[in-house]
């Protein structure tokens, strides 16, 4: 099996994975939830993103990565991982503008995603970093789509 089907398969797996795990225990929890308090904990994995910084990190990824790709990636998650923890801020402190924090960092970080998995052809060169799109990244789309659901249906 070749480098890019690899890829493919553990990230199509992750979806799926992550998929039966927000429909078996995070949405019947969640459905319980206020929308401030559910859009809280479905936010609360965006703040992390600031980990996506590992790929401008040499030695970690692989030197033939196109430096387009890490650094739209790297900013990308950097800047979407702040404007999650503000939001984060701003619905636990109840500001009137939470909500609309919320649509701005679950649209910013949904088009930093699907931006960056245009991109495949670059799993060879990720290195160490190849947990983020194959676990990770899967685990960010879930919770993008169940933030959207929740905005959707107020």
């Amino acid at each position: 099996m070749d480098i890019q089907a690899i890829f493919g398969l553990q990230f199509l797996l992750s979806l799926i994975v992550w998929g039966f795990i927000a429909k078996w225990l995070f949405a019947p929890w969640l459905e319980k939830k206020p929308t401030h308090e559910a859009l809280f904990w479905l936010g609360l994995p965006h703040v992390f993103r600031h980990v996506g910084m590992v790929f401008l990190v040499p030695g970690v990824v692989d030197h033939s990565l196109p430096e387009g790709f890490a650094n739209a990636a790297a900013y990308g998650d950097l800047i979407t991982g702040v404007l999650a923890l503000l939001a984060l801020i701003a619905l636990r402190a109840g500001w009137s503008a939470a909500v609309g924090m919320v649509w701005t960092f679950n649209i910013v970080g949904s088009v930093d995603l699907l931006n960056a998995l245009r991109h495949v052809n670059v799993a060879p060169d990720l290195g160490a970093a190849w947990y983020i799109p194959t676990i990770l990244v899967p685990l960010l789309l879930v919770t993008h789509f169940m933030i959207f659901a929740r905005l959707l249906r107020r």
